[in-house]
C-alpha cells in the first residue's frame, strides 16, 4: 500500500472548500491495521466488534453521495479516501487523517477511492463523553470561563494521525485477535486513545464535551428536538425555547458548531428521510415530500436536487441500479 504525502490545501472549487491537511507516511503501520480490520470485516458494510463502540467499514468501490447522521466518534481511514461534506465544506481525507465529530451531524459522505484489490477500509471508536469526564478528572485538565467563552468550534475536523495514537489504534485492533483480553486490556487503550486526542490540537473541542459546556449543551438540545420533530413547521422560537437560550444566541452558537443554521439542519434531516422512504419504502417523492413535512412537491424537489446532484427520481433510480450492481457482484 502506498501513502503519498500531501501538503496543506485550502481550495476553492463550485463555490464550496475543500480542505484537506499534511500527513506523513506510516506505510507498515497502516498495512498492518488495515489486514487486522479485513480480516475481522470480510465482507462490505459496517460490523460492530467484540470491543464496546468499536466498529469496521469496508467498501470495495465508489459509493454514491448519501446524506447520513454522524454521531460524536474517531474515524480512521486506514485505505481508499473518502469525502464528507457538512453544509459548504467538503474534507476529503484518506490514510494517515482521522476525522472527529463532536455532535450529532447530518453529513453528506462518499467513498471517492476503493477498488476490489483496496478497498476503503475505516476504523470507527464512538467517543464516550463520561469517559472523557473522568480522564479529565484524573490528568486535573479544565477549562477557564475565558476559553469556554473562546472554545464553541465546528463539529467536525480533520487531522495528522500521529504515531503515537496510531499505535494505541493498531493495540486496540490487535484485541480482535484476543478476545480473552479485550475485558480487560480494550478499556486501558480506550483510555490511552482519548488521552492522546485529548493532549492533541482537538484537545479543547473534547474537553467542551466532557465538561459539558452550557452553549454546547443548548445545541445539542436543540439537535434532539428538531430530530425529533424534523417534520413539524420550523420556527426558531419553538427551538430556542427547548434549547433553553434566546433565538439569536441559539442561531449563533448552532452554527458554530453544525455549519448550518437550525432551519438548514431540519431540511438535511427531511431530505435524508425522505430518500431513505423513496429508497427503502419505494414511496413516491410527492408522499415521502408531504411524509416529512413538505407542503410544496417542487420546493422539495428544488432542496432534495441541490443536496443530492439530482432530482429525486433519478437519484432514487441511480441508487437502485448502484446497489443492483453491488448485489450482481
Amino acid at each position: 500500500m502506498t501513502v503519498s504525502t500531501a501538503t496543506a490545501k485550502n481550495i476553492a472549487k463550485n463555490g464550496k472548500r475543500y480542505l484537506t491537511e499534511t500527513v506523513s507516511n506510516h506505510p507498515f503501520e497502516l498495512a498492518e491495521l488495515a489486514s487486522l480490520i479485513g480480516r475481522n470485516i470480510g465482507e462490505d458494510g459496517m460490523r460492530a466488534t467484540a470491543i464496546p463502540r468499536l466498529f469496521l467499514i469496508r467498501k470495495s468501490q465508489l459509493s454514491e453521495p448519501m446524506l447520513t447522521m454522524y454521531d460524536p466518534a474517531l474515524c480512521i481511514v486506514v485505505q481508499g479516501r473518502k469525502q464528507v461534506m457538512l453544509a459548504d465544506e467538503v474534507y476529503v481525507y484518506g490514510p494517515e487523517q482521522f476525522l472527529v465529530i463532536s455532535v450529532d451531524l447530518p453529513v453528506v459522505g462518499q467513498v471517492i477511492e476503493a477498488t476490489p484489490a483496496e478497498p476503503y477500509i475505516c476504523l470507527k471508536l464512538n467517543l464516550d463523553p463520561g469517559m472523557l469526564s473522568a480522564l479529565m478528572v484524573e490528568l486535573g485538565q479544565s477549562l477557564t470561563r475565558n476559553q469556554r467563552a473562546e472554545q464553541l468550534r465546528l463539529g467536525l475536523s480533520i487531522s495528522p494521525l500521529a504515531p503515537p495514537l496510531l499505535d494505541a489504534v493498531i493495540r486496540l485492533a490487535r484485541l480482535l485477535e484476543a478476545p480473552n483480553d479485550i475485558p480487560v486490556l480494550a478499556p486501558l487503550i480506550e483510555r490511552e486513545i482519548l488521552y492522546r486526542l485529548l493532549s492533541g490540537e482537538y484537545g479543547d473541542r473534547l474537553r467542551q464535551i466532557a465538561m459539558a459546556d452550557h452553549r454546547l449543551v443548548a445545541v445539542n438540545r436543540a439537535i434532539n428536538w428538531l430530530k425529533r420533530n424534523y417534520a413539524s413547521p420550523f420556527r426558531i422560537e419553538t427551538v430556542a425555547r427547548e434549547a433553553r437560550m434566546s433565538p439569536s444566541a441559539l442561531h449563533h452558537s448552532f452554527k458554530s458548531v453544525t455549519a448550518m443554521s437550525p432551519l438548514q439542519y431540519q431540511k438535511q434531516l427531511r431530505l435524508q428521510e425522505a430518500r431513505r422512504l423513496m429508497l427503502g419504502q419505494a414511496m413516491d417523492a410527492a408522499t415521502a415530500s408531504h411524509h416529512v413535512g413538505y407542503e410544496s412537491p417542487s420546493q422539495f424537489s428544488r432542496e432534495y436536487s441541490r443536496l443530492f446532484g439530482a432530482p429525486p427520481s433519478r437519484d432514487i433510480a441511480r441508487l437502485k441500479e448502484s446497489v443492483g450492481t453491488v448485489a450482481a457482484d
